[in-house]
């Protein structure tokens, strides 16, 4: 059994290593060639990158192509780009502006993944004919009792990027590896990088969505949909009318700046009505989420949505990726909806955002699926 779980020598496996050109993805490769496998380098091209080339940390544009293929020479290993530039544009890109539009707050780059990286990309992996698509995220795939394989949070907390691979399914698990997951951290994997070499060990991390130049969100909306955009009014939970905007574009749940109306009490965003274009403010009190309906749903768990009975089960979500999971209780209402009921309030929960399930509050717990938050229900 080599390192990679299959029973092959190195260099009778063929990896196809996703290379996004930045430290990470960088360092799998470069491991996977020490160790001896047939390593095949692979770079998305995602969308004009014209006015990406000069950024730093831009993902899957110019720059990065470059600095892929200069890593690919360097350790001795094929690389090709594919463009993908149209299905990710009406994959990711149009989807992102809709929800937007609809008074959500999307997360493109789980999109990516479902839809571009880990299904488009799996396909060429297969057409290459390699036994594994391996990436430079920092999560962990694990072999289970029964021979599957289960998404585990990774090593470093910190790192942890399991929020974003929820939708992963089985299939695709079966054949994904993730070496950085079980026991590196960032600096340890700049470290290697320098230690073997390679030109990206000092690269600045990405930062922003890759297609969204300095965070611009509205501008991109409204270039891709012109028209689409309409101003508002900004009312409070009692009913006053504050103020208005140019859009609810311009605002997510929880928000606190930016708000430009003036009342005796801080204010934050608690609601976004895309069909009356309001957005309706409160007092922080009012952010508290207690029960989360779900929506979209991919499950990874050791059961079936159908066999867990009307007690639900008990687990821990996060619903955002920078915050810890918690614990509460999923009930499902089919096999791609449920809804799950927190035991303490949670604030600023968006529609739009990923509700990721596991199974514990651990540190290193297994991801049992996740899904799109949808309307919620408010503590008081």
């Amino acid at each position: 059994m080599n390192s990679l779980g299959i029973e092959r020598e190195p260099e009778k496996t063929r990896v196809v290593v996703a290379m996004s050109g930045g430290v990470d993805s960088s360092v799998v490769a470069a491991l996977l060639k020490k160790e001896g496998y047939d390593v095949v380098g692979i770079t998305l091209q995602l969308y004009d990158h014209g006015a990406a080339v000069h950024r730093k940390g831009s993902c899957c544009a110019g720059q990065d192509i470059y600095d892929a293929r200069r890593v690919a020479d360097a350790i001795h290993i094929p690389h090709y780009v594919l463009n993908y530039e149209d299905r990710f544009r009406k994959e990711v890109i149009d989807r992102f502006a809709e929800s937007y539009l609809n008074g959500e707050t999307p997360i493109p780059c789980v999109e990516c993944n479902r839809a571009i990286k880990f299904r488009d990309m799996l396909d060429t992996a297969r057409e290459l004919q390699a036994d594994v698509l391996a990436t430079g995220h920092y999560v962990c795939s694990r072999r289970l009792a029964d021979g599957s394989w289960g998404l585990f949070r990774a090593a470093d907390p910190e790192r942890d990027q399991s929020y974003f691979l929820y939708a992963t399914t089985p299939e695709q698990l079966a054949m994904l590896r993730f070496p950085l997951g079980e026991n590196r951290n960032k600096e340890e994997t700049r470290a290697l990088a320098r230690e073997l070499g390679l030109s990206v060990a000092d690269k600045a991390d990405s930062q922003d969505i890759c297609f969204v130049p300095r965070g611009r969100y509205a501008e991109i909306i409204e270039h891709l949909k012109p028209g689409a955009v309409h101003k508002g009014k900004i009312v409070h939970l009692d009913g006053r009318v504050l103020g208005e905007h140019d859009g609810v574009i311009h605002f997510t749940v929880g928000q606190r700046r930016g708000l430009r109306v003036s009342c005796a009490e801080p204010l934050y965003v608690c609601r976004l009505n895309a069909d009356t274009a309001e957005v309706i403010v409160g007092p922080k009190e009012a952010l508290g989420t207690l029960t989360i309906p779900v929506g979209d749903i991919c499950w990874l768990g050791p059961q079936r949505p159908e066999d867990i009975g009307d007690e639900g089960l008990e687990v821990a979500v996060r619903v955002r990726s920078t915050r810890p999971p918690k614990p509460g209780t999923v009930r499902f209402q089919g096999p791609d909806r449920c809804c799950v009921e927190l035991r303490q309030p949670e604030e600023g929960v968006s529609p739009g955002q990923a509700c990721v399930i596991y199974d514990s509050t651990d540190s290193r717990a297994r991801v049992l699926g996740g899904g799109v938050i949808q309307r919620c229900g408010l503590a008081h």
